[in-house]
């Protein structure tokens, strides 16, 4: 692979960026407490008869009436603003298997992510299990304790059958970010940039590099959408997956292609989309040169994307490109969506957070694009302006407009679904 000079440059720059952010990071962790996320009270706890209503002889009344009423958890209790981040361990960001306590940085970050942009309480648990059953049958049997389930960094494909008992077993909504997160910022900014680009998704041919949990729910979202499964190509470690391929879990048949294509070089030519979830430098300049008029591509691995920018453009000045990163524009950052989507859920008591829910989540998230930004956001970023376009084809995490316009989003689609127990917005709903 050659090298530009320029390049060399940005590779020594980028070791010394690297190397600071690794002591600040280790820093903001340690210092001034260990940790990210703490316990407040929410009531005084002054005076002797303050702990006799906090706790004995008080707390009893509150605990009959929920023996006779458990929906009464939720007036008596923070059960309704309350969310689990819950993980193996197996899958963390993009470094693997390292095991539950390993994740507990990244569980605890979630959990700063969801009072930070949607003033949920939320709690980390990290699960040790041997078998499959045993971390879901741990899950189950915590979960009336939350309004929510988040499900985290856990890998595919045990993630996906983890996910589907769990949302039959539990009664409170079970939401694995990974896999649906990622797919609803995907898919909102895809629209977007197909929009700017004059296609439409159910014309687009569309390479996806990666099968694992992300890819599969971002594909499948994408056809919720409107994309047509048959113009789909998903590639793994072995290559297009194929019809003829007889190595195939049930996941990964959803997406077998009836095709003499095998490398991705094969299925690239002419294409309009490419969507990589997998791993850093896995897509060529030349490979870039070889997709339709106007391309759209999302190189989502994180922290190096599939191709830098510079790369994708300096090949095809005419792409939009998005990537995982907050350095270049068009970040696709599951920020954007699960604390929102969890707060609409929350307020209208949803049991689950089904496919109306996250296809709202989508369309408010990429109409929220089209308008003026505020200024509190520009300040926030440090530019002079943003505006709908080949570098703003979704809203910055920042934007205090994404908590009311996607939760009011997602709390309407889970009524309107039937898999809410309050069947009419809260008040602050009705606050433009």
């Amino acid at each position: 692979m050659r090298l530009y000079p320029s390049l060399k440059i940005n590779v020594v720059t980028g070791i010394k960026r690297m190397a600071d952010l690794r002591e600040q990071a280790l820093e903001y962790h340690a210092q001034p407490v260990a940790g990210k996320i703490s316990i407040a009270l929410t009531k005084p706890a002054e005076t002797q008869h303050d702990l006799a209503l906090a706790y004995s002889p008080g707390v009893a009344e509150p605990v009959r009436e929920i023996a006779s009423n458990p929906a009464d958890a939720y007036k008596y209790t923070n059960k309704g603003n309350l969310v689990a981040v819950i993980t193996n361990g197996t899958a963390i960001l993009g470094l693997g298997n390292l095991g539950p306590l390993a994740s507990k940085p990244v569980m605890e970050g979630k959990s700063l992510l969801f009072k930070r942009f949607a003033n949920i309480d939320s709690i980390d648990i990290e699960v040790k299990h041997r078998t499959q059953e045993e971390f879901i049958d741990t899950v189950a049997n915590i979960a009336d304790t939350f309004g929510g389930i988040n499900l985290e960094d856990i890998k595919a494909p045990e993630c996906f059958e983890i996910e589907k008992q769990l949302v039959e077993r539990c009664q409170v909504p079970v939401f694995h970010d990974d896999q649906h997160g990622t797919a609803i910022v995907t898919a909102a900014g895809m629209l977007n940039a197909l929009e700017i680009q004059g296609k439409k998704l159910e014309e687009s041919t569309i390479i996806c590099l990666g099968a694992g949990a992300a890819a599969i729910a971002c594909m499948e979202l994408l056809i919720k959408c409107g994309a047509v499964r048959e113009k789909i190509y998903m590639l793994d470690r072995k290559g297009v997956i194929h019809t003829r391929r007889d190595d195939l879990n049930e996941y990964k048949k959803l997406f077998a292609n009836n095709t003499d294509k095998r490398t991705l070089t094969d299925v690239i030519q002419d294409a309009d989309v490419f969507v990589g979830v997998s791993g850093p430098d896995l897509l060529t300049e030349e490979q870039v040169k070889l997709m339709g008029d106007k391309p759209v591509l999302f190189a989502c691995s994180n922290p190096d994307p599939e191709i830098r920018p510079e790369l994708a453009k300096a090949a095809r000045p005419d792409v939009i490109m998005g990537t995982g990163r907050s350095d270049y524009p068009n970040q696709v950052n599951n920020v954007l969506c699960f604390p929102f989507i969890f707060r609409g859920a929350l307020d209208v008591r949803a049991r689950a957070i089904n496919d109306e829910m996250k296809v709202a989540a989508v369309e408010a998230i990429r109409e929220l694009a089209k308008e003026p930004v505020p200024q509190s956001v520009l300040d926030a970023y440090q530019v002079s302006s943003l505006s709908f376009g080949a570098e703003y084809v979704l809203p910055k995490p920042m934007d205090p407009r994404l908590l009311p316009r996607v939760a009011k989003a997602v709390a309407q689609a889970a009524i309107e679904s039937g898999v809410a127990e309050i069947e009419t917005l809260p008040d602050h709903y009705m606050i433009d």
